[in-house]
C-alpha cells in the first residue's frame, strides 16, 4: 500500500510517496518531476514490471 502526502521545499509543492507510513526514505519530488513522470508513466510501467535480468554491459548487483 503506498501512502500520499503533500510537503513543501522553499515555497514548493512535494508530493511524498511512502511504502507504509514508517518508511523512513519517502520518494519525493515536484511538479516538473511529476510532469516528467507522466509523460514517460508507460516507459516506467515497463521497467518496474520487466524481470530482473541484466541487459547487456549491465553490471547485476
Amino acid at each position: 500500500m503506498v501512502v500520499v502526502e503533500y510537503d513543501e521545499y522553499k515555497g514548493n509543492k512535494l508530493i511524498v510517496l511512502k511504502r507504509d507510513e514508517m518508511d523512513k526514505y519517502p520518494f519525493k519530488f515536484g511538479k516538473n518531476k511529476a510532469k516528467l513522470i507522466v509523460e514517460a508513466f508507460d516507459k516506467i510501467k515497463e521497467f518496474a514490471e520487466e524481470g530482473n535480468e541484466s541487459s547487456e554491459g549491465e553490471i547485476s548487483l
